[in-house]
């Protein structure tokens, strides 16, 4: 207990120590630590938004037998006095609140026990100003010891904080949400799912879109005719030098008719004129 008497803030955790048949529901497993795993930690209003869709599927499996770990601290709990205030009016005026600066950083500090330098472990702020995310940043984070994500609320949070410590703005793309929970929940599957034995096949990470520069080729699988429609004739020849080719192509053929974008750096990375080709 604190001086006035305050209890200490709550954290969630979800994964395991070690792989064990339990009984005990993932919500009841509050005090639960995977040694040695990537691990995220989630700064929220709503901590009761995770895991979600991340304790489902592959994700999920791969939580329950503690290849990541999965750590929310409520932001709420950091508030300022009787009623808990995180947040207060924009200075200068303006609609909406800014999530306060003492809070965040009391909240940001708890996050940080007990995690390595920024190089190693990354503390992002979901922000539709930030850098645009990518599969690249994916890599980038999987690699790392683990992640701190700062879900942001209202009209966002006193830049004051996020200069002092130095917090990397990520954005999901050119839209606004009502607030960083599902943003937060997109990136930690993106990165996830890169962690080593998450996927029961890890070289389909090698092959899918954006893993080399370009949208990944069109798949088809039985029947073999459906819809009056029939899987190209050279994904059945077993031919797969043949093969190759035909995915490559039409992965290049893809990336150049929908994202210009990407088929210019493609082209600018392997020496190639994006008109010509």
């Amino acid at each position: 207990m604190t001086d006035d008497d305050t209890p200490p803030p709550k954290q969630k955790s979800h994964g395991r120590i070690s792989v064990q048949t339990s009984l005990k529901p993932r919500d009841l497993m509050s005090d639960v630590r995977v040694a040695g795993a990537w691990r995220a930690k989630v700064i929220t209003l709503f901590p009761d938004a995770f895991p979600g869709i991340l304790g489902l599927s592959l994700t999920g499996k791969a939580l329950d037998l503690g290849l990541w770990a999965l750590e929310t601290l409520d932001l709420r709990q950091f508030g300022i006095g009787k009623h808990k205030n995180v947040d207060d009016t924009p200075a200068g005026g303006g609609a909406g609140m800014v999530l306060r600066a003492d809070v965040v950083a009391a909240a940001l500090d708890a996050a940080a026990e007990g995690t390595p330098n920024r190089s190693e472990w990354p503390v992002i702020y979901l922000s539709p100003r930030g850098k645009p995310f990518d599969q690249a940043m994916a890599r980038r984070f999987s690699a790392a010891k683990g992640i701190t994500l700062l879900c942001g609320r209202f009209e966002g949070v006193d830049e004051r904080v996020l200069h002092h410590y130095g917090v990397e703005e990520v954005s999901l793309g050119d839209f606004v949400l009502t607030g960083g929970e599902i943003a937060a929940t997109a990136l930690l599957d993106a990165t996830v799912r890169l962690i080593p034995r998450v996927l029961g096949n890890q070289t389909s990470t090698e092959e899918e879109s954006f893993s080399d520069g370009l949208l990944e080729f069109p798949q088809f699988t039985k029947p073999s005719r459906w819809n009056e429609l029939e899987i190209p004739e050279v994904l059945q020849s077993g031919h797969h030098g043949n093969i190759s080719n035909w995915r490559q192509a039409m992965a290049e053929r893809l990336t150049k008719e929908r994202r210009p974008d990407l088929w210019r750096a493609y082209c600018a990375s392997h020496g190639r004129d994006p008109v010509e080709d």
